[in-house]
């Protein structure tokens, strides 16, 4: 069974081809309650982005509360791997997962990191790759995938991870930080651009938005519970979702296909 969270669709993307190979159950965290899901599968996977050079506070969270039930399948039977996707390096975050896992009483028998194109841009000096390189890390992560899948299934298990330079440093003190203060939600707004279609709505993963009916029409509103995913930006079809000026001028990205080969 592969569990996944996914915002711009990398990590989606990239546990849909892994079900393939390896002819597992994928689900998304985001659809079915950690208390009531049922495990299905022969390995329990698990799929998502690197956040400032940390796991998701959503995927560790969801991991701790995971029922019982789920848990006494997994344990001492089922092996446990897993894949961080990201647009450079991930340092430190694996550790934070291995915490996660630890607490439920699971060990982690592999993991891998997957370069894919970057989608973060709410600090400066943060932008998207080129074209380019997109498509050069996309054309790299799709074999790599294979290669990954035949792993799990001959379980050959090993942790394979770009760590990046001062990946201590990067994971135990930029991390921290980014979770206390790297989204304000009062930042986020709609430009005069928006059509209100919706869509913000729609893709939000912890349902932070809703739409206003106003003398202008329907226009969203943030909540207080942004995770900084980045999907209401990415997904927004006239590019009016902002978040103050950090993210004006700087394109768009979520995930579409895989190169043609």
């Amino acid at each position: 069974m592969i569990l996944y969270f996914s915002a711009e669709g990398n990590s989606k993307a990239a546990a849909l081809r892994l079900g393939e190979l390896l002819e597992e159950h994928v689900q998304s965290i985001t659809e079915y309650a950690p208390d009531g899901i049922n495990f299905d599968g022969d390995t329990f996977g698990l799929v998502f982005p690197i956040y400032s050079w940390g796991v998701p506070p959503i995927v560790t969270d969801y991991v701790r509360r995971l029922n019982e039930k789920f848990l006494s399948v997994v344990r001492g039977r089922k092996s446990v791997w897993m894949i961080c996707t990201c647009g450079d390096d991930v340092a430190m975050a694996p550790e934070m997962l291995k915490e996660a896992l630890k607490d439920v009483g699971l060990k982690l028998d592999g993991g891998w990191s997957l370069q894919m194109p970057n989608t973060y841009l709410l600090l400066p000096g943060f932008s998207l790759d080129s074209e380019e390189l997109a498509h050069a890390k996309l054309s790299a992560a799709y074999p790599r995938l294979a290669g990954i899948a035949k792993k799990i299934r001959q379980k050959k298990w090993e942790e394979d991870y770009v760590r990046g330079g001062m990946p201590v440093l990067k994971s135990r003190l930029i991390f921290p930080l980014f979770k206390k203060f790297g989204v304000s939600p009062s930042r986020w707004h709609a430009t005069d651009h928006c059509i209100g279609c919706g869509k913000c709505v729609d893709v939000c993963p912890v349902e932070n938005i809703s739409m206003l009916t106003m003398a202008i029409g329907h226009r969203p509103q943030w909540g207080k519970n942004c995770i900084s995913c980045m999907g209401c930006y990415h997904h927004c079809p006239v590019n009016a979702v902002q978040y103050g000026n950090s993210t004006r001028g700087k394109g768009q990205y979520f995930f579409r296909h895989w190169p043609k080969k």
